[in-house]
């Protein structure tokens, strides 16, 4: 029996309405959220320096991940309730406005909890356009290119892993962490005018609010693959919120060769939903197996790694590739969890994953400042195995 089942007099909508514009929009799409996870990753590359201006440790700095991560684990699941009639062309116009305006604010902030302010604006753009990505994606492409669809908006997210850390890096290094800010504060304003050009009116959901959540969540596939999801995810960067605080500790890396490790992290992530792109349409179990199995392979290698240049590159890379395609497997597995609700299910998706961040990187400040960052990586592979079978162990109860 399939998850679908469960209440089906309560739908969002069984078919989408595709536009006529699909595939520029899902272009748009792509390049909103590179914007936004740019932004949202780019403290891991600062952190060092944010941290000797404010004159806190690096455990504390990091914890902008987190006040990030716990704004958005409450708006990707409340936008839908909040804006339930509204067009999600314009809802997502005004995410990005708050983005840049968040961006900008940190920018200037005259101390960390201004900072953390700014950041919590940041949670709530980045959540409620990741919560509408699946749903309005659904509304531009046919049912069967999803996951394509997918991946495309997620090169996004792959791009701002190979861009977000190296350029940062760069950036903070010849001119300061505060322009590194200003610089995505520019980006986001293309994004936005593009966004405006190119994506169509897109409905909201037919049908919506608590009924159709408290739905979503009475399934236990649903229930099942999102807890393990939380756990793959805050193994993830539990340990890749300190990844520049890891490689600073292995002999004969300068902090020029740290750039190109952290862009070859990126170049991997970029490959990883490349490839995801092409599978999870037709084997999306295959990828639920693979996927999490190279992430905790690359971590705990990467913690056993440190006295060997070549190792960490490696670990690096094979880590990078597994990340990479946990965007497109994870949300191609929530449109099969819940065909029906893909909205809800979409916000229930995006608040799993904001917790999962906002946890990491809480434990992971604590363990680096308690235990130290081999640990940190420890634990992160492991809660990566573990999330990875949870996550597998859905798959039969999954649509086609």
């Amino acid at each position: 029996m399939t998850s679908n089942t469960t209440d089906t007099n309560v739908t969002e909508t069984s078919l989408p309405t595709r536009t006529r514009s699909g595939w520029p929009g899902v272009i748009a799409l792509m390049v909103a959220v590179f914007t936004l996870v740019t932004s949202e990753f780019l403290p891991a590359s600062l952190l060092p320096l944010m941290a000797a201006d404010f004159g806190i440790t690096e455990g504390t700095a990091g914890q902008v991940v987190t006040a990030t991560a716990l704004v958005g684990m409450i708006a990707g699941v409340g936008m839908a309730l909040l804006f339930p009639r509204l067009d999600r062309r314009r809802l997502l116009i005004g995410l990005l406005v708050v983005a840049l305006l968040s961006n900008l604010l940190t920018a200037v902030a005259p101390n960390y909890a201004f900072v953390v302010v700014a950041r919590l604006a940041l949670g709530a753009a980045i959540a409620g356009t990741w919560a509408m990505a699946l749903a309005v994606a659904s509304h531009l492409v046919p049912a069967n290119h999803l996951g394509r669809a997918m991946s495309i908006v997620n090169i996004g997210v792959a791009g701002a892993t190979v861009a977000a850390i190296p350029l940062g890096a760069l950036i903070s290094s010849l001119a300061g962490w505060r322009t590194a800010f200003f610089a995505i504060t520019g980006a986001t304003a293309v994004a936005l005018v593009l966004f405006v050009v190119v994506m169509p009116s897109i409905p909201a959901a037919a049908a919506g609010g608590f009924r159709t959540l408290i739905a979503a969540l009475r399934s236990r596939v649903m229930i099942g693959g999102l807890i393990g999801l939380a756990l793959l995810v805050a193994g993830h960067f539990g340990s890749y919120t300190f990844i520049r605080t890891a490689a600073e500790n292995v002999p004969r890396l300068t902090p020029a060769t740290i750039a190109i490790l952290l862009a070859v992290y990126g170049v991997g992530g970029l490959l990883g939903n490349l490839l995801a792109g092409l599978i999870v349409d037709r084997h999306l179990g295959g990828a639920m197996v693979t996927v999490p199995l190279i992430m905790a392979v690359a971590i705990i290698g990467f913690s056993f790694s440190t006295g060997s240049v070549v190792g960490v590159f490696i670990a690096t890379a094979l880590w990078g590739a597994g990340f990479g395609g946990i965007p497109t497997m994870s949300q191609t597995w929530v449109s099969r969890a819940e065909p029906n609700r893909i909205e809800a299910a979409g916000g229930l998706f995006v608040a799993t994953f904001q917790f999962a961040i906002a946890l990491g990187a809480a434990l992971g400040g604590v363990l680096l400042d308690t235990a130290g960052v081999q640990t940190v990586f420890l634990v992160g592979g492991i809660a990566v195995l573990v999330g990875g079978a949870l996550l597998v162990s859905t798959r039969r109860g999954l649509s086609r």
